[in-house]
């Protein structure tokens, strides 16, 4: 079973903690990885390009000159997409670039990365994360402490003070665990989780 160590707010071990291993020891699938990441990218896309093509670009419905004897090629309009202010080749429209990946691959996704995190020491572990009001200074102590200055918060039940804190931090960001994500956790260096955070994400993906 892998064990970790837990790290109080001021970057001192506390104690040991042990973690399941079907989840923090899990085999790394990278490909199912790509996947969830592309998953979450292209479900942020809006999709809404759209250009004209020849057929709905206003004018161009006479012909620019008689087909025969002029010396110039042959044009059917002034709308083509060779003219100038003409229609679009295989012009963009809107369309859904979203997909969808099962409920297990997900779940073997995330497991992946964290079992990655935690084989690379950049999972660190912390007793609890208690704040009284949204404060971003102690926040940026508190990372500096734990040595995680660009990190993925993970916290668990009424930690809204801990997300506050966090916002307005530029290498960081907060989640709660049951929102946890492949992307952001590959996005950070860190990821600095709480022991209740852990026991909900061993709870749900074991």
């Amino acid at each position: 079973m892998a064990s970790v160590s837990v790290y109080n707010m001021d970057g001192n071990e506390v104690e040991k903690m042990d973690l399941n291993d079907s989840v923090f020891a899990a085999p790394v699938n990278e490909h199912l990885v790509h996947r969830a990441v592309v998953l979450q990218l292209a479900n942020k896309r809006q999709g809404t390009q759209k250009a004209k093509t020849r057929s709905e670009v206003r004018g161009g419905g006479r012909k620019p000159w008689r087909q025969k004897g002029t010396g110039h090629a042959r044009q059917g309009s002034i709308r083509a997409p060779q003219w100038k202010g003409g229609g679009m080749v295989f012009a963009p429209v809107p369309r859904d670039y979203s997909f969808k990946m099962n409920r297990k691959e997900k779940a073997a996704a995330i497991k992946s990365v964290l079992s990655s995190k935690v084989s690379e020491n950049k999972l660190i572990v912390v007793d609890s994360l208690d704040f009284e009001a949204p404060k971003t200074k102690r926040m940026k102590e508190v990372l500096g402490n734990l040595k995680a200055d660009k990190a993925l918060v993970v916290v668990d039940g009424d930690a809204s003070n801990v997300i506050l804190s966090v916002r307005n931090l530029t290498n960081a960001r907060g989640v709660y665990s049951n929102s946890i994500s492949v992307y952001d956790m590959l996005k950070y260096d860190n990821v600095v989780i709480t022991k209740s955070a852990v026991k909900a994400i061993e709870e749900v993906y074991a």
